[in-house]
């Protein structure tokens, strides 16, 4: 699938991104595996433990609940979640902005076409991605580029996407040949009827690290409003002091095997539990988490739906 090889991916990227980013994000993939202790923001990285995936998938199976956890995994919701935005231009009252997560499209085909029968047909004006498109965290990537060339052929443009903790750096410039723009620390204006407002996005900065809130930031004017794309809420402390109107994230999966009432048994974040799936707010910041619309670990979900989330934008 991917055309493109490690010596070309690493000088593209060094050129855009700058020779430290690229040598750091190559050098933390090229390691043997990822590790289940230990780097990244916090301490203990299940979906890094291989070992213990098939025990968990075995002890579902044996109460009889595995059928109904899949069934539960391609039930994709559609939520809205309106904003509102003092200083917002009013060419973008009513703007949308759909956010998908967490889609880990080679974990399974019927979830793949779940997905896509979800956002056909959608109304929005842009869509973002906030990473972790493949299944497994290492290894290769032209499964995961087939499903996302699936997805991106319904998406409607423009698409702007960050890398998660499950996706390799090599995975940016197929991406981007298929119409999803990456922002790896970067920035772009979206413009309407002579209005402006920014969209950023960071790399990973759960597992890899190589997020730059101010490099992202760097070209924002001040009075501008702004929106943050993170694969994880964990830098939420950060993104409000830069001054970010907006964040959307994903990553926690909402605990994806939850407790009745949605009670997650773990999120996998080093962020408070209020900031683990829905809307929230850090200061003068607000922010959202998508639960996600794909599975990990396990292709089950209980107690909490998968989704896909319209952000709509209102003065």
């Amino acid at each position: 699938m991917s055309k493109f090889s490690l010596d070309d991916i690493e000088q593209q990227l060094s050129q855009r991104l700058g020779r430290v980013h690229a040598r750091q994000r190559l050098g933390i993939e090229e390691e043997s595996g990822h590790h289940v202790f230990g780097r990244g923001l916090n301490f203990f990285h299940p979906e890094n433990w291989y070992s213990i995936h098939a025990l968990i998938r075995y002890c579902i199976q044996l109460v009889g609940l595995y059928a109904r956890g899949q069934r539960n995994a391609q039930t994709i919701q559609v939520r809205t979640n309106d904003i509102r935005l003092t200083k917002l231009p009013e060419a973008f009252n009513d703007y949308r902005i759909l956010h998908l997560t967490d889609l880990h499209v080679d974990m399974d085909v019927a979830n793949l076409q779940a997905l896509i029968n979800a956002i056909v047909g959608l109304e929005y004006d842009i869509c973002v991605l906030t990473g972790d498109y493949r299944a497994r965290t290492y290894g290769e990537i032209d499964g995961a580029l087939a499903g996302m060339q699936q997805i991106l052929a319904v998406l409607k443009q423009p698409v702007y996407g960050v890398l998660g903790n499950h996706d390799s750096v090599r995975m940016v410039p197929p991406l981007e040949s298929m119409g999803l723009t990456m922002l790896m620390n970067e920035a772009v204006m979206l413009g309407k009827s002579g209005a402006q407002i920014f969209l950023a996005g960071v790399d990973d900065p759960h597992y890899f690290r190589v997020d730059n809130l101010e490099k992202a930031a760097r070209d924002i004017p001040l009075d501008a409003i702004s929106v943050l794309l993170s694969h994880t809420p964990e830098i939420y402390r950060q993104a409000a002091h830069a001054d970010f109107d907006l964040m959307f994230c994903g990553h926690t999966h909402g605990g994806q095997i939850c407790l009745p009432g949605g009670i997650p048994l773990t999120l996998d974040s080093n962020c408070p539990r209020r900031m683990g799936a829905g809307a929230w707010r850090y200061q003068q910041m607000q922010g959202y988490t998508s639960v996600g619309a794909g599975t990990s670990i396990v292709n089950v979900r209980f107690n909490c739906l998968p989704e896909v989330t319209i952000h709509r934008l209102h003065q």
